[in-house]
């Protein structure tokens, strides 16, 4: 599968962080026009495009992201790993999903579509405006490192950012003033010692208050602070942000945003299963289809200076996307047909 190598490293190897995507974008777009797609160029933003490929009407439709987190770092091997800025999440994926569509139309299996969306790793928007013009597809399956294992469930997530306010003053004389930070920590503290709900299968929601800033100076009394703090949650949000929001109402200001409620996802018997806890763009595709959720890597890596994945992984990712179409194009059949 030298093949296959080359390509993962070809993807890592152009720089396409998010909102840099254009060269990646370009590059699939010339390789599946080679390859007997008809390849469409969907804008989301000025130079980011989407990329939608199809062989007739897709029954089956491979979709993952093109962008990659910072900082970008280039590719290197060895005999078993191949590392790099994308390398697992999702530029592994990538050269997996279209190998194996590849692999499939030369041996005439048709109705089958590619989607490579950007924007995962920021605010989905790629995904958002792919779904505004599905193919008709029945099953999307969706790439993501799960250590090639079908999902089950992910969890979902909620973005909350809260902002105090308070009275400038000089700190020799504090009962002049008013602290937004003391505001702020008085209610990121009510928030921690909050009861977050739980799921039989997902496990606790979680919550990680990512950033905290605010003041100008030691000596000053500071008149504003804000955190921006995420929740892995493990329903729909909704009783989340109520309870949230009696915490918060009158004390601070806040704002959600960015919610996406967990998800359960369709399986395939003869796959070994998981959960997750992160959150793809499987809850913003839902006109392509009935999703899935599988790729090779761990997540445990993404987002690390050691990012990685395995050979042996990529190798057997081709296999089981080989796999899935056609088990799923033979029930979509059976069910009736595309949507």
């Amino acid at each position: 599968m030298q093949e296959l190598f080359e390509l993962v490293r070809r993807l890592v190897d152009i720089n396409s962080v998010t909102g840099s995507e254009t060269a990646c974008s370009a590059f699939l777009e010339s390789r599946l026009r080679a390859a007997g797609f008809v390849v469409e160029t969907q804008e989301v933003s000025p130079g980011r495009a989407n990329i939608i490929a199809t062989l007739g009407t897709p029954e089956v439709v491979l979709s993952t992201h093109i962008d990659t987190v910072r900082p970008y770092f280039p590719s290197s091997e060895d005999a078993n790993w191949i590392r790099g800025r994308g390398a697992c999440d999702a530029k592994g994926i990538l050269a997996c999903q279209m190998i194996a569509a590849e692999q499939l139309a030369r041996e005439g299996v048709g109705d089958l579509g590619l989607l490579f969306v950007v924007g995962e790793e920021s605010q989905s928007d790629g995904a958002r405006a792919a779904n505004e013009c599905p193919r008709g597809s029945r099953y999307l399956i969706v790439g993501e490192p799960t250590d090639n294992r079908l999902v089950t469930a992910t969890k979902g997530v909620l973005q909350l950012r809260v902002r105090a306010r308070g009275r400038a003053a000089h700190s020799a004389y504090p009962e002049l003033g008013e602290s937004a930070i003391e505001k702020l920590l008085d209610a990121l503290n009510s928030l921690r010692a909050m009861p977050l709900p739980s799921d039989p299968e997902l496990g606790p929601a979680t919550m990680n208050i990512g950033t905290i800033s605010g003041g100008v100076a030691p000596n000053v009394v500071p008149e504003s602070a804000e955190a921006m703090m995420l929740f892995r949650t493990v329903d729909d949000c909704s009783a989340l942000m109520a309870r949230i929001g009696a915490l918060l109402d009158g004390r601070v200001e806040y704002e959600f945003e960015r919610f996406a409620a967990a998800t359960r996802l369709q399986t395939v018997e003869g796959f070994e299963t998981s959960t997750v806890s992160f959150v793809s763009d499987v809850g913003n595709l839902g006109r392509w289809g009935q999703p899935l959720l599988i790729g090779p890597g761990s997540i445990q890596v993404a987002h690390t200076p050691e990012e990685r994945v395995s050979k042996a992984e990529l190798v057997q990712a081709v296999k089981l996307y080989r796999g899935l179409v056609r088990e799923l194009k033979l029930r979509a059949r059976t069910e009736g047909g595309s949507q």
